[in-house]
């Protein structure tokens, strides 16, 4: 096949069914050797490292997405599209809209609202909240359970923009679209599944909060959110 302008595959083979998709590549550079064996690189285009093994004899493939909507909306419709994938599951970081989440507290997203237009202009829809696969979140719920991670279910704002001039908003969507969360990246790949007919849902990991301002470091946030990528991982091995 002949590879999309953004991912250099030119064998549908080396992607897993189910994509694990972190914004930050070097984070699914980590994800790989950590917790994947026999693992190949099959991406550098842009510098947006994608990689495929197995974890516990299952094919899972981890790439990158970027930050923002533009950016996962790309990766992951190339990804659905001409890569034959059935299952994304973002695993990224949100700052926290209430005092009830903590750092490090991991949320199982159950739809994303967003002032975005990119599922308008895609011509999908003009509907502000999307939601995200029930089928993979079960599954999800099921292997927090087993690991005996507690995790925290709801709807999260995915933002275009990370510097808002009106100041924090928090206290608004919080109040009035009922976001735990915020990022960045969940609304244009939920968007993106629901055109496609395939499956996503997103998992994150508090770094830091907008309400008692306390905060990870970039380090910690490439590192240290490891739950999230055990539940993920047990995701796709039953996916």
């Amino acid at each position: 096949m002949i590879p999309t302008p953004h991912i250099s595959i030119t064998d549908k083979e080396l992607v897993a069914k189910t994509v694990l998709m972190p914004g930050d590549p070097l984070r699914a550079k980590m994800i790989a050797e950590t917790f994947l064996e026999d693992v190949v690189q099959i991406n550098t285009v842009r510098n947006m490292f994608g990689y495929t093994g197995t974890y516990k004899g299952k094919k899972v493939t981890v790439m990158g997405s970027g930050m923002g909507m533009p950016s996962i909306g790309i990766y992951s419709y190339e990804l659905f599209k001409f890569y034959d994938v059935e299952n994304i599951i973002r695993v990224g970081s949100c700052g926290a809209y209430t005092k009830d989440l903590n750092l490090y507290d991991v949320i199982l997203v159950d739809d994303a609202y967003s002032e975005s237009s990119y599922a308008k202009t895609m011509g999908l829809t003009s509907a502000k909240t999307l939601k995200a696969n029930r089928t993979l979140n079960n599954r999800a719920l099921k292997a927090a359970e087993r690991l005996n991670i507690p995790v925290t279910t709801g709807r999260i704002h995915s933002s275009d923009v990370f510097y808002n001039l009106k100041g924090s908003v928090h206290e608004e969507r919080f109040e009035k679209n009922g976001c735990i969360a915020v990022e960045m990246e969940s609304f244009a790949l939920f968007a993106n599944a629901k055109a496609l007919g395939k499956k996503a849902t997103c998992l994150l990991t508090v770094s830091d909060s907008l309400v008692t301002h306390e905060a990870t470091t970039a380090e910690e946030r490439q590192n240290s959110f490891s739950r999230m990528m055990e539940i993920a991982l047990e995701v796709a091995r039953k996916s």
